[in-house]
């Protein structure tokens, strides 16, 4: 694993812990999906159900992959080796990619814009400096919108074990003033 995705990793751990108790457990899930179900009201039903779902496909796989002892929490350790697996855990990353990038395309042009973009980003915890640094590596149109396909490609490279110099990497980087 490169040092990039590893930093990665540690960034999302922390981001899942919404309740900052040290470990992953289901409430943190269902605060995240309703801070982001709040960021995203003009979104229809149909992307919001997809995002809760996808949210909850997340836990259950983290859960049946990672809870051996069934004390319902995951731990740092537990994590690291287990969610840049794309074997193990690539379907669950998709799912989610799809449903968080179409719920920023709230009018389904198959566009998003900066502004929901980072209020979904800052609802999942990441630095709003670096949410956009994020979208400006992303190529943003003369409109300052990216296309749902290219955020969801980036959600997916954030995971990858094997890669680095990705636009992802800009959530990791110290935070952009």
């Amino acid at each position: 694993m490169r040092n990039e995705a590893a930093q990665r990793v540690e960034l999302v751990f922390s981001l899942f812990d919404a309740n900052g108790n040290g470990v992953i457990d289901s409430d943190d899930f269902d605060l995240m999906t309703d801070r982001v179900l709040r960021a995203a009201s003009a979104s229809d039903d149909g992307a919001k159900a997809a995002i809760r779902a996808a949210f909850r496909r997340y836990w259950t796989t983290l859960a049946d992959e990672l809870d051996a002892d069934g004390d319902g929490v995951i731990t740092v350790e537990e994590f690291r080796p287990f969610v840049l697996d794309p074997v193990r855990f690539g379907p669950t990353v998709t799912e989610f990619a799809q449903a968080l990038s179409a719920l920023g395309d709230p009018d389904g042009d198959g566009l998003i814009e900066r502004p929901l973009f980072v209020s979904l980003m800052r609802a999942i915890g990441f630095e709003e400096g670096n949410v956009h640094a994020l979208f400006d590596a992303f190529g943003p149109d003369a409109d300052d919108r990216i296309t749902v396909a290219v955020w969801a490609a980036g959600i997916e490279d954030y995971y990858a074990p094997d890669l680095a110099g990705i636009p992802g990497d800009r959530l990791v980087a110290a935070p952009v003033a």
